[in-house]
């Protein structure tokens, strides 16, 4: 599935969030945001490295599905006072921001993330997952052609095949 440039981005951004260590440095974090694409990046303080953790753990649940998408991403949403405007920085084409360019990073990742995550919602929930693979949790965004991912990785899904074979056809 192809999702507008804004929400998928967003959206993949806000897993790789969930995804990241919870002990990660505000160096660990800003890599994350430069390996995402996210533009300006700013600097982060070890404070606000702490706040986009604690933020993750937020966005989490969305993926999980343990609670009411719709109740839960308005709450973040309001919480981060999106204001909509179009920017053109960085000489990229015009595109949506929710949070004021000059914002402190974490607080216009916050905005970024719960708009992206809203826009998939819109879209088409079932796109938001967790890997089915017991022990893994990863999250993921499932941009595939028919909607059917349930593992985060083809690793994931290998490891449960191969799981499955051997306990179909145990060694003799």
């Amino acid at each position: 599935m192809h999702f507008n440039p804004y929400g998928g981005a967003a959206a993949q951004l806000a897993a790789a969030l969930v995804n990241a260590a919870p002990d990660s440095t505000a160096e660990d974090l800003l890599a994350l945001l430069r390996d995402q694409g996210y533009k300006p990046l700013g600097t982060l303080t070890d404070r606000e490295a702490r706040a986009l953790l604690s933020w993750a753990r937020r966005l989490e649940p969305v993926f999980a599905r343990t609670t009411d998408l719709v109740a839960h991403l308005n709450a973040l949403l309001a919480e981060t006072a999106a204001r909509p405007y179009l920017s053109t920085h960085d000489g990229r084409p015009p595109h949506l921001h929710f949070a004021a360019e000059t914002a402190p990073t974490a607080d216009r990742v916050r905005a970024f993330t719960a708009a992206g995550l809203a826009h998939v919602v819109c879209e088409d929930p079932d796109r938001l997952g967790r890997c089915a693979r017991p022990g893994c949790g990863t999250v993921y965004i499932d941009t595939s052609r028919n909607g059917r991912r349930r593992y985060c990785t083809t690793r994931c899904a290998n490891r449960v095949q191969v799981a499955r074979h051997r306990e179909r056809h145990p060694a003799r």
